[in-house]
């Protein structure tokens, strides 16, 4: 509705500056806001104040020939000024209701595809191998798959790009500790993170074998068939555990997403080359860089991109750039998005810079790194074990289980084992990922047990339950939300219905604000927004017992659309919704 007004507004613009009354080189940025007060109408505009300094007129003046100036619509069923010169707009009931209707028919809920739809990048989760998934790669894998699934429901040509680092100076340590003790290496594997630390343990204690690690990563690097036999064993059992956090987060995440930093490694010469050749390279101390005079130090001087170091390595920068070119050239992407934590915002503007200085990426591929904050604990530090380690993220969803089950058996006790640890599964699992994706990524956040396994305010278990609400009233009358042919048609009388009507019909325009900004928390919020009016409209609309029969149907149908609503808006942040709980 906010783009259709938006549009009528623009025409108004375009007439009046036909007619001389605004300056024909204006290009307003149409605002138009959800108005607060009911009374005042359904939606708002300052436009009129925008715009009445080049018009030379008084607000409250040009907000009267723009209302003259506006094109008829179906959908406005009156506009009124307000004020020094708000335009509000009043939705038309029957218009808003038959807009419903077209969402209940269509199983996209009438959300519209995008135009044009893109080739899209996700670059998401990318831990490193060398040890176990923690809880700083949860923000990174949850969000990247919410703005996957949000993207390819909006007909976008999804590809997720999981850029493990499988690569580098550490796997030659974890190889030689491997090499040397083959069986008892083999049965640690089963703990990456202690495999890890007795391997750090001997390069530490051993000159011996830090001189052997050392070697490995030259041999691998080289491409020795005993160290690329090790190292790919090693990868094996290493994604496999991250497979596990991956089936267990109920993220989209598969082996075939895995594209790490390994699989750039015989590119990385030719990138060096390809900026040699252009004329970015500089040597600076033995290092080959790139130096931008768009990012400069505190001292004025520019900062490096350094793509080979003194001793002919090479660096994460490479990588990028070698990735960017393997994304635009073999995978033809228009769009690619980087979840990454928000601390590697220079990196990510530095690489890009480069990459299209380089011609690594078209002019009009987009860019964007999408960052995060960091989870921290209810206490607002760092999240540790209570012996200061790093918490491995299996363990996490294992204590979000076990609190969920306690607190279902608590509110169920007449419930089997196994339908407790189904429900338990999708609390515990959902109260995690939803905790986080509420809050804006680019905030840091403190995990709380209690508060994400709530009942009340905007959690998880709080919107699972709305569903299960919606879906106890058709469970009562034995029949499915999309049974709905033979019901009397949707019409819109009492303010509770209204008010929830006018929330389900901007689920699309959500949708296409969360694909564009990445901003997954603003589903959330919908989401909670959506299951406070559907509680204000089952306490004061009856359902089953309405007046009359097409009342009942009316509101069944209302019913249905709020709790199909419900369920995909959860499904594309990767959480599961339970018939009941």
């Amino acid at each position: 509705m906010k783009n259709l007004i938006s549009q009528l507004l623009a025409n108004a613009v375009s007439t009046l500056q036909s007619q001389g009354v605004l300056p024909s080189d204006i290009s307003p940025n149409i605002q138009v806001e959800t108005a607060r007060d009911k009374s005042h109408g359904d939606f708002a505009s300052n436009l009129a104040m925008m715009l009445a300094k080049p018009a030379r007129m008084k607000p409250r003046d040009l907000a009267e020939q723009l209302v003259a100036a506006l094109p008829h619509s179906d959908a406005v069923a009156q506009v009124s000024i307000a004020g020094p010169g708000f335009i509000n707009f009043f939705q038309a009931r029957d218009w808003l209701a038959a807009q419903l209707q077209q969402a209940l028919d269509d199983p996209q809920l009438n959300v519209p595809q995008a135009e044009p739809a893109q080739r899209v990048v996700v670059d998401y989760s990318s831990p490193n191998l060398a040890k176990e998934m923690h809880v700083g790669h949860l923000r990174s894998t949850i969000i990247g798959d919410a703005m996957a699934r949000v993207l390819e429901f909006l007909g976008h040509d999804v590809i997720r790009q999981n850029h493990v680092g499988d690569w580098g100076t550490q796997f030659g340590m974890l190889l030689a500790y491997l090499e040397e003790n083959p069986v008892t290496a083999e049965a640690e594997l089963g703990d990456l993170e202690n495999f890890y630390r007795q391997a750090k343990k001997r390069f530490d204690e051993s000159e011996t074998f830090a001189d052997r690690a050392r070697e490995r990563v030259v041999q691998l690097q080289a491409g020795d068939a005993q160290c690329l036999e090790l190292w790919n064993r090693f990868n094996s059992i290493s994604l496999g555990h991250c497979q596990a956090v991956y089936d267990r987060l109920g993220v989209s995440l598969t082996p075939a997403d895995v594209r790490g930093e390994s699989a750039y490694n015989d590119q990385l010469a030719d990138v060096v080359d390809s900026l040699q050749q252009t004329g970015l390279l500089t040597e600076s101390e033995g290092a080959r860089c790139v130096f931008l005079d768009e990012f400069r130090n505190s001292e004025d001087k520019p900062l490096p991109v350094i793509v080979q170091k003194a001793g002919g390595g090479y660096l994460y920068a490479t990588t990028d750039l070698a990735a960017m070119r393997y994304r635009q050239q073999v995978l033809g992407a228009d769009r690619v998005l980087y979840f990454v934590d928000q601390r590697q915002a220079l990196h990510f503007q530095q690489v890009f810079a480069v990459a299209r200085k380089a011609g690594f990426v078209s002019p009009d591929m987009q860019l964007e790194h999408m960052g995060f904050g960091t989870m921290n604990g209810a206490d607002g530090k760092p999240f540790k074990t209570r012996d200061g380690g790093t918490v491995k993220l299996i363990d996490l969803l294992d204590e979000a289980e076990e609190r969920a089950y306690q607190l279902v058996k608590q509110k169920n006790p007449e419930l089997d084992s196994a339908e407790l640890q189904q429900i338990a599964r999708a609390v515990g699992i959902g109260a995690v990922k939803y905790a986080d994706l509420s809050k804006h990524r680019s905030s840091d956040y403190n995990f709380n047990f209690e508060q994400m396994l709530s009942f009340e305010g905007n959690t998880a278990p709080y919107l699972m339950y709305a569903y299960t609400r919606v879906a106890s009233v058709f469970r009562k009358i034995d029949r499915d939300m999309s049974q709905l042919d033979e019901l009397a048609p949707l019409v819109l009388q009492d303010e509770p219905e209204i008010d929830l009507a006018a929330h389900l019909a901007q689920f699309g325009s959500l949708l296409q604000y969360v694909a564009r900004e990445g901003t997954p928390h603003s589903l959330c919020h919908y989401l909670y927004e959506l299951a406070g009016r559907f509680s204000s409209f089952y306490e004061n609309c009856p359902i089953l017992a309405a007046e009359d029969q097409a009342q009942r149907d009316s509101r069944l149908r209302l019913a249905a659309l709020t709790g199909r609503t419900l369920r995909q808006g959860l499904n594309l942040l990767g959480i599961t919704t339970l018939e009941r709980m």
